[in-house]
């Protein structure tokens, strides 16, 4: 019997645009190797396998063309766009178990999907010259008076500052030396941003070859950490919708929203944005 893989773009505004996802249903009865070599054949940065749980109203687990990830964004965008899509659910708030514990998701009614992600954990700084080595750039291209830091709110994932959009969009990274120092720091990704004078709030880049992606287009739960980091370092006000671009390097240009809510500390972080539906394959 074959496998129906469907496959939707998520922060897109049109197909050219976004991080395309594959959306498995029913995966109930999958075992981990099946999992693993669906998402492999896919190539996508990340697929989705969508079953019941007991724990919350769906049970998702994520893999990339390696391994198995405790979370995706983009992934959880698409899943349930599809799940709308199929009419299985409608516009409302919604629970799904990942191996990041259980996470609120609100369907609104311009088919938009939030997801709300873990409280940050904001941890060690890295070395500034380990960091600039590994990107080929000088560190006069870093933006000055704010770290490198290591930001979580799912995965670890590396909020490096760049001066501008221009300075940004050059780098031509050391793949080999971005696996060893993510390998070695437990680092999920480099996310890269500047504070670009346009209509967005940041636009990123995002590097994690160790985990078959060697760039992504779109980074939701990285986006999430990112808004935390603007607001811990006083960027911006919390209690607003954040805007953040990310892809234009790769010709995929893609819009992220993102809400950081704070009262004496960040007490919600909620990454969102829109689903386009692709195509559906057998496998």
């Amino acid at each position: 019997m074959k496998i129906k893989v469907d496959r939707l773009s998520s922060f897109a505004e049109t197909i050219n645009g976004g991080n395309p996802a594959g959306i498995v249903l029913n995966a109930d009865n999958f075992d981990e190797k099946k999992m693993k070599l669906i998402a492999k054949n896919i190539g996508y940065s990340e697929t989705a396998f969508v079953s019941n749980s007991n724990k919350a109203d769906f049970k998702i687990r994520f893999f990339t063309p390696k391994e198995e990830v405790n979370l995706c964004g983009h992934a959880t965008i698409a899943a349930f766009s599809l799940l709308i899509k199929e009419k299985i659910i409608s516009q409302g708030k919604y629970t799904q178990e990942t191996k990041d514990g259980i996470l609120e998701i609100e369907c609104n009614k311009n088919s938009e999907i939030f997801m709300n992600q873990n409280l940050p954990n904001f941890q060690e700084k890295l070395n500034q010259e380990l960091i600039t080595n590994a990107l080929n750039i000088d560190k006069n291209e870093l933006l000055e008076d704010i770290p490198i830091e290591i930001v979580s709110t799912g995965l670890n994932d590396l909020m490096i500052p760049i001066k501008s959009l221009e300075a940004l969009n050059q780098i031509t990274p050391n793949m080999k030396k971005i696996e060893n120092i993510c390998n070695q720091n437990n680092i999920a990704s480099f996310h890269l941003f500047c504070i670009p004078k346009n209509e967005f709030h940041a636009s990123s880049r995002n590097f994690a070859p160790h985990l078959g992606i060697p760039e992504e287009s779109a980074t939701g739960t990285a986006s999430g950490a990112l808004g935390c980091y603007l607001i811990k370092h006083k960027i911006y006000e919390a209690n607003k919708q954040l805007l953040f671009q990310q892809g234009l390097s790769m010709n995929k240009p893609s819009k992220i929203k993102v809400i950081i809510e704070k009262t004496t500390t960040i007490n919600a972080v909620k990454v969102g944005g829109k689903a386009i539906y692709l195509d559906s394959i057998y496998m």
